[in-house]
C-alpha cells in the first residue's frame, strides 16, 4: 500500500463533491470503457437527486481527499435497505491513486457502516472486466448472484449484480 501522508478520509458532502465524483467516473469510464455523456449525465443526476435526499441515519458517503480535492468516494444508499437492502453507489478511486488500497478503506469503511446499522444485505451492480473492484468486492464478502447482458450504463456491457448477506 502506497503511503500518502496527506490523504484523509471524509465522511461527510465536500463542496464540489458532484462534479468532482461525476468527473471521476465520466473520465474514467469514457476513458477505458467508451462510456459517453448519456453516463456521466445518469452518475450527476443520480448522485444530486441521494445528497438531496441524504439521511445521516441511513446514509453514507466517503470522499478520499487528497489536497482539498476528492480522489475516490464510495456512497451507501439506504433508502430501501430494508426490503431491498443497502446500495453500494458511486466507487471509484482516480487513476493516480489507484492500487494504493485507498479503495479498501473506502469498503472497509462502508461495510463498518452498514454493520452498524444492522443491514441484513448490500448489493451493487458492477460489469464484467472490472477485475480490481471484483477483487476488492469479493474479499469483502460479497458474491456474484445475477448476470445480464444491459445497457443501464448507456453501452451494452455484461452487468453483474453482487450481494453480501449478513
Amino acid at each position: 500500500m502506497k503511503v500518502i501522508p496527506e490523504l484523509t478520509i471524509e465522511n461527510r458532502y465536500l463542496p464540489g463533491s458532484i462534479g468532482r465524483v461525476t468527473e471521476l467516473h465520466g473520465v474514467y469510464y469514457s476513458r477505458h470503457w467508451g462510456f459517453g455523456q448519456y453516463f456521466e449525465s445518469k452518475v450527476a443526476v443520480e448522485l444530486s437527486g441521494f445528497l438531496d435526499r441524504y439521511d445521516d441515519n441511513r446514509d453514507g458517503i466517503w470522499l478520499a481527499v487528497l489536497n482539498d480535492r476528492a480522489e475516490g468516494s464510495l456512497i451507501i444508499d439506504g433508502v430501501h435497505a430494508e426490503d431491498k437492502g443497502a446500495h453500494l453507489r458511486w466507487f471509484i478511486v482516480s487513476e493516480a491513486l489507484q492500487g494504493g488500497g485507498i479503495g479498501r478503506i473506502l469498503i472497509n469503511r462502508a461495510m463498518h457502516f452498514c454493520r452498524d446499522r444492522n443491514y441484513k444485505k448490500v448489493y451493487l451492480w458492477s460489469f464484467e472486466g472490472l477485475h480490481a473492484a471484483r477483487r476488492l468486492y469479493e474479499d469483502s464478502g460479497f458474491r456474484l448472484v445475477k448476470e445480464q447482458r444491459g445497457v443501464q450504463w448507456g453501452t451494452e456491457v455484461n452487468e453483474q449484480c453482487f450481494e453480501l448477506i449478513r
